[in-house]
Order: structure tokens, then sequence, then C-alpha cells
């Protein structure tokens, strides 16, 4: 019931009759988590280690429990991560910055998103946001010799070295839940994460009930333009928000 009350107050209209910051605070990372988990870097790497998996162990239960250790540890770091993103950002906010970092990040929001865009028609020139290659070269190594221990260590380490390609969107919205980030804020951030990792769970399940890999890596690769710039478009649209938001300090 108090989840209920507090989802309700998302709704309300401040006193001038305008929609408040927070009526559409979760339709924004209902959107945007739905647009960050469908990226090319983690289903990649995913792919990349169950491919290993299987090659290497016939018992599902074992790849199964690998699987599942590294999507915790990918959830975990995640959220740890947005956590320390929110309170960093709460503190330049009550230090009065908090129009110059939200218009700032918004503008870095935008060219992220540009970027991304770029990609879908011109991919691999120039700047793209990826896995750095000396960090792909490491993540291959680590996966070669991946135990149901070292999972835990391999979904910490991708995690903190993809978020060149997951950060914007991320980035966006802790910004907009450090702005006022209490327990609602918190449920917001473990909701996010959650879809995050959802086609990770999706892909393992599909491997395990037998769906081949190579399968799954064609169609990754065939849809992976439109990925990203679905997540460009989220990306810019995202930033504007931020920027006039902070700019105009104005409550929408």
């Amino acid at each position: 019931m108090e989840l209920g009350k507090l989802l309700a107050t998302q709704w309300r209209l401040t006193n001038e009759g305008k929609l408040a910051l927070e009526s559409v605070t979760l339709p924004l990372v209902l959107t945007t988590a739905v647009i960050d988990s469908i990226n090319p870097c983690a289903i990649g790497v995913l792919l990349l280690l169950i491919a290993v998996l299987v090659k290497h162990s016939k018992e599902k239960p074992k790849m199964l429990k690998i699987a599942a250790i590294y999507i915790s540890a990918v959830f975990i770091v995640y959220l740890l991560s947005g956590l320390g993103l929110i309170g960093f950002q709460s503190i330049l906010i009550k230090l009065g910055f908090a129009k110059y970092v939200g218009i700032a990040i918004g503008i870095l929001v935008v060219l992220m998103g540009f970027v991304e865009i770029k990609d879908f028609f011109w991919y691999g020139r120039g700047f793209s946001l990826m896995i750095p290659a000396r960090y792909s070269e490491k993540i291959k190594l680590m996966i070669s010799h991946v135990t149901v221990t070292s999972a835990i260590g391999l979904g910490a380490f991708v995690s903190m070295v993809e978020l060149p390609c997951t950060g914007g969107p991320y980035l966006a919205i802790t910004t907009l839940l450090a702005k006022k980030f209490d327990i609602l804020g918190f449920l917001y951030l473990i909701l996010y994460n959650l879809i995050f990792v959802l086609p990770l769970v999706i892909i393992v399940a599909l491997a395990y009930y037998g769906v081949r890999i190579a399968k799954m890596r064609d169609w990754k690769e065939k849809e992976r333009k439109w990925m990203r710039l679905a997540a460009g478009i989220v990306m810019v649209l995202l930033g504007v928000f931020l920027i006039y938001y902070y700019a105009a300090g104005v409550h929408l």
C-alpha cells in the first residue's frame, strides 16, 4: 500500500497546475531502461561468455549458475555505481551547483547520443561508444578461464569497462533522481537495473533451452545499428530535457 501511495504521488499537479518533475520520472526511467538494456556491448559480452560455457561445459546447471552469478554481479555493480553517481551529484546540488551540473550532464548526454546516431549510419568510423580494445582482450582472456567464483569478478569488471557503451542514459537518469533522492528514487534505481539486466536473463534462458549462440549473435549483429539509433535518440531527448529543465529552472 505504501508503494502504491508513493507511485500515486508521481502524478500530482503542482500549485501552478503544471506537472511536477516527479510525474515524468517513472515513464523516463522505464523508457530509458528498456532502451539501455538492449545495447550491443552488454549483450555481446554475455553471448561470448555463454559460447565459452557451452563449449567447455556440457552441464547446463553449471552454465546456468555461472551466468546467473555474472548477471547478479553486473546488477549489483551498476546499482552501486548509480548510488555513487547520485550521492556525488546530491553533494553538488547541496553546494548550489545543481543548475550547472544538470546543464553540463545534459550537454554531455546529447553529444553521446549524437555519437550513437552517427554509428547507425557510419559504424566504426571515427569515435564510437564501445568497450576500449585493451579491455576487450582482457575480457576475452577472463572469459576463457571463467569459473563459478571468477564470474563475480568478471561481472564487476565488465560493468565498469562497458560504461562508455551504457553510461549516457544511466547518467541522465541518475541526474534526475539526484534532484530529490528518497525511498521512491531508490526503488526507481532498482527498477532501472532490473530492466537493464532483463535481456541478459532472457539470453541465458534461450541458451539453456537450446537456442544456438550463433543465431543470437547473428541477430545482435543484424540489429546492432538499430539498437544504437534507439539509444542515440533517447539520449538526445534526455539531454535536451535536462538542459531545458535546469537552464529554465522550470517544473514540468
